[in-house]
């Protein structure tokens, strides 16, 4: 089996070299994968060091439990916000689900006690960073030009 690290160039080399293709890159955590933000509905694109490119979209729970508490001191399960985060997110997710899904992302829902994200994924390879460059630029166009 072969370990992806050895397989592919090293991150530290095509996270200097993207940065410099998009300057608007930046670290969610020191070395770690760059994000950058599309456009104003809220959609983040993610390049990480193991060779996805991840659109996603989220809601931080504070903020769901904000909106539907309404300043009333409910408290409401994990579940029951996570459930509502995912009804909030459905419409512009679903303007840009048939056009990921076709560009061969995978669909998936992450829930943590502090988020939910509706992410779409897949595979990059560095070797190929032209490649790497387009699809960024895809996913621009996708969130940008709305």
């Amino acid at each position: 089996m072969t370990d992806i690290q050895t397989s592919m160039p090293a991150w530290e080399q095509t996270r200097s070299l993207l940065c410099q293709y998009e300057p608007e890159f930046y670290e969610l955590e020191p070395g770690g994968s760059l994000a950058l933000h599309l456009g104003g509905e809220g959609w983040l694109l993610e390049i990480t060091p193991d060779g996805r490119l991840i659109c996603q979209m989220g809601m931080d729970m504070s903020d769901i439990q904000s909106l539907l508490s309404d300043g009333t001191p409910e408290d409401l399960g994990t579940d029951e916000l996570a459930k509502q985060a995912k009804y909030y997110l459905q419409p512009a997710v679903a303007k840009a689900r048939h056009a990921l899904v076709k560009a061969g992302f995978e669909e998936n829902t992450e829930m943590t006690d502090q988020y939910v994200a509706v992410t779409f994924q897949r595979p990059v390879d560095f070797r190929n960073l032209d490649e790497v460059k387009q699809a960024i630029g895809w996913c621009r166009q996708q969130f940008m030009g709305r």
